[in-house]
């Protein structure tokens, strides 16, 4: 009776011994695991928020393509940091930058000035410029398609009087400033249909000078807008676009779209027509057909 009870506490001693050393591998495998298991991260709460797309320079004119949304750790965010969800970056077009941003970073609306706030003038108007408003119509206006940052052509179509072959009043149009700057358009976006309001003025920035010759020319005729392309043709004529160049003189008469019109006297094409040749002999003089009388003998 003793032998059996002994045999049976040395086999009970014998499995727990087992169980204990199969418990402390299994431990000892588990901690290993966790060991090499790499530490996972809390994640970061993240918003998104308005930044620049590229470098912005002092009184650029903001254009969607400037903007950008952009991934915003919550723990840095700004009060002053425009939010997603909050506006689009459309609303902000025609906005002009009081400082410059580097690409990447945050906007917020103490640095930029919305068209039609006070300051917005002063910060787009670059040194030396002038602001000055011409009135457009849907067609002058090139029906609504002429926005803040644009460059454009101004052109004047006149009444020319006594300028026809028998005293008649004909008419003409000339470019008179090339490569203008627009700062502000009173212009906004129907918000039922999406179309386009077509404005009743545009500011322009331009030269002193060139404000002289917007005057004159308002009131010589109408004036229109021409837009222009990004990326300026080679060799194109472009002067007058500086401040203080000569303005380049183009211009179309009313004989040069109709061919039922006559032709003037004199015409841009042909500097020596209407000059008359006087042959005396040996002699041979020009003179101007304007100043001969009716009926000459030679």
């Amino acid at each position: 009776m003793r032998a059996r009870t002994l045999i049976l506490f040395v086999l009970a001693l014998v499995l727990a011994g087992g169980t204990a050393m199969l418990v402390r591998s299994w431990l000892a495998q588990r901690a290993a695991v966790a060991e090499a298991a790499p530490v996972v991260p809390p994640p970061i709460l993240q918003k998104s928020v308005l930044v620049a797309r590229g470098p912005i320079t002092r009184g650029q004119i903001l254009k969607p393509a400037d903007l950008a949304w952009q991934p915003w750790p919550e723990a840095g965010l700004g009060r002053a940091y425009i939010q997603a969800g909050t506006k689009t970056i459309e609303d902000f077009a025609g906005w002009v930058a009081r400082d410059p941003f580097v690409p990447g970073e945050p906007v917020s609306e103490a640095k930029i000035v919305a068209p039609g706030s006070r300051g917005f003038l002063a910060a787009v108007l670059r040194a030396g410029m002038r602001a000055v408003s011409v009135p457009v119509t849907a067609t002058s206006g090139i029906s609504g398609f002429v926005f803040p940052g644009d460059q454009v052509d101004i052109l004047v179509s006149e009444t020319l009087p006594g300028s026809g072959s028998n005293g008649a009043t004909r008419k003409g149009a000339e470019t008179v400033l090339h490569d203008v700057r627009v700062i502000a358009v009173d212009q906004k976006l129907d918000s039922k249909g999406g179309e386009a309001i077509v404005a009743h003025t545009a500011t322009l920035e331009v030269t002193p000078k060139q404000s002289e010759i917007i005057a004159v020319a308002s009131e010589m005729g109408k004036l229109s807008l021409s837009l222009r392309s990004l990326v300026a043709a080679p060799g194109e004529e472009l002067a007058g676009d500086s401040p203080g160049a000569a303005r380049s003189g183009t211009f179309t008469l009313d004989s040069e779209v109709s061919q039922l019109l006559p032709k003037p006297l004199i015409q841009k094409d042909n500097p020596s027509a209407g000059v008359i040749t006087v042959l005396r002999g040996n002699g041979k003089s020009d003179t101007s057909g304007e100043s001969q009388p009716a009926s000459r003998g030679l």
